[in-house]
């Protein structure tokens, strides 16, 4: 029970390292047209409500996966998220800045809660239900959004590795919730069908994530080149 409670616990920090730092960046964006001084009390105060949202969000949803089928439709959701981890741009252009200190802080609490889904299923999804591990959790995800965007943004810059890695721990906790569904403890009954499929959701999320790249390199690479060609041609 130990190893079992230590790996969800290095789990949730691994999660909250991936996906809360990207929700800290909107901070960031949405008080950019303030004055300095302002800039820092729109990061504090939009950070606790957006954490006191992201709390109450979790608890619901830990209380949620309890109903029977839930734990399905989680995991589905979270195979959904690991995915467009991977192939998604890190664009944050439509994140509006505030004009005033209130704007800013509105847009922070609005934004990070419907960004901030995919950081609660998979806390509540790798808890397994623990609530003393969605509270620690939760209070590692406090100072990742606070202070951490910067130089976790740094380190994905560096290691773009850690994406992939981040969206196979994303997959496994998936794999784990659906594998964890009442009424299909008959199909994973087996331990060899268990972690075959576990194995599997992840190398199908990393492969899929992975060919979708390579498309969309190939198709800016394309374009790239009909643009050339285009100019040449005048």
């Amino acid at each position: 029970m130990e190893l079992e409670f230590l790996t969800a616990l290095l789990t949730i920090i691994a999660i909250d390292l991936v996906l809360a730092g990207d929700n800290a960046i909107l901070i960031g964006l949405a008080a950019r047209n303030l004055p300095k001084e302002q800039q820092k009390k729109v990061i504090f105060w939009g950070s606790i409500g957006a954490i006191v949202i992201r709390v109450v969000a979790t608890l619901a949803v830990v209380w949620l996966l309890k109903v029977p089928g839930l734990h399905l439709v989680g995991g589905l959701l979270l195979v959904w998220i690991a995915y467009k981890l991977l192939t998604d741009d890190d664009s944050h252009g439509d994140v509006k800045a505030g004009d005033t200190f209130w704007a800013a802080i509105r847009t922070v609490i609005i934004a990070d809660a419907l960004m901030g889904l995919d950081n609660v299923l998979a806390i509540a999804g790798a808890s397994h239900g623990n609530m003393t591990l969605v509270i620690i959790g939760l209070l590692v995800s406090v100072p990742v959004v606070m202070w951490g965007s910067t130089m976790i943004i740094k380190w994905i810059e560096r290691y773009p590795v850690i994406v992939t890695i981040g969206s196979a721990i994303l997959a496994w906790t998936a794999a784990k919730m659906i594998v964890g569904e009442g009424f299909l403890n008959g199909i994973f009954a087996n331990g060899f069908i268990k972690y075959g499929f576990e194995i599997l959701v992840i190398a199908a999320v990393l492969f899929a994530g992975h060919m979708t790249v390579k498309k969309k390199q190939l198709a800016a690479q394309n374009e790239e080149t009909f643009e050339l060609k285009k100019a040449g041609s005048h």
